[in-house]
């Protein structure tokens, strides 16, 4: 008979090995050539522009086992919802051509230096009073604490990142899909621990959509011409610098 121990080891070695494959596969994926309309409501252009460069990040920062099980499961969650929403009577398509293997709807500007992937576009669906078609889905999984904040203050207020995704895909997505920006997004957020939704409808927001256009932009333009963006904080010890997994490499360098 196995004893605790023996037990504990073996699942010690079974998470090693699931952690090292999904890392492995993370490590081989091809590194995105783009900056990412959903990166765009980031508080630092600076970060931004590490990442946009694939600059490498501090020892110790790159994502663990742990966060890319974290990332799975929340988009296994964001399938279970396609589900539901559709059970519930919203025609909802998340690839082209209705087929799971099918590209995602998308947008590409900028000669595709700024892109975007949504989640999903909804065509029709039961009457819900706001809720006009075709309609922006976007859909994100959070632990119980950010989810009641969210549920409590609204996206634009607890998640800005959120925020100005929906509204720069709302934007450039209505040259492939005409009306979408007539109508609110509908945001989704699904409760990792209790399984509770939140759905908030969201207006487009112009004037944010246009500023992170701009933001993008500058930070093309600052990066061609081999320029660092200012740092969001002006001492290392702030809480965003704290969580980047740039900071050493930006605050050893002048400006």
């Amino acid at each position: 008979m196995l004893d605790y121990n023996s037990t504990s080891r073996a699942a010690e070695a079974v998470n090693t090995a699931i952690d090292t494959a999904l890392q492995t596969a993370n490590m081989a994926s091809p590194p995105r050539e783009y900056l990412g309309g959903s990166r765009l409501g980031h508080v630092c252009e600076r970060a931004l522009q590490f990442e946009f460069l694939h600059a490498p990040k501090d020892e110790g920062a790159d994502f663990s086992g742990r966060l890319l099980r974290i990332f799975g499961i929340g988009h296994a969650l964001e399938d279970l919802a396609v589900a539901w929403l559709r059970a519930a009577g919203f025609d909802l398509y998340t690839r082209k051509g209705g087929r799971a293997d099918g590209e995602q709807f998308g947008f590409a500007v900028a000669g595709g230096r700024i892109r975007g992937h949504v989640d999903g576009i909804i065509a029709g669906g039961p009457s819900i009073p706001g809720l006009g078609f075709p309609a922006l889905w976007e859909c994100k999984t959070m632990n119980a604490k950010s989810w009641r904040e969210t549920a409590s203050k609204g996206v634009t207020a607890s998640k800005p990142v959120y925020a100005a995704q929906i509204a720069v895909y709302q934007a450039y997505m209505d040259g492939a899909v005409p009306g979408i920006a007539d109508h609110p997004a509908l945001f989704t957020a699904i409760n990792k621990d209790t399984a509770e939704l939140y759905h908030e409808l969201v207006p487009f927001d112009a004037a944010l959509a246009q500023r992170m256009s701009d933001r993008a932009v500058r930070i093309l333009q600052a990066t061609d011409a081999g320029d660092l963006l200012p740092r969001i904080a002006q001492q290392a010890d702030h809480f965003e610098c704290r969580m980047c997994p740039w900071a050493q490499r930006c605050w050893s360098l002048p400006g």
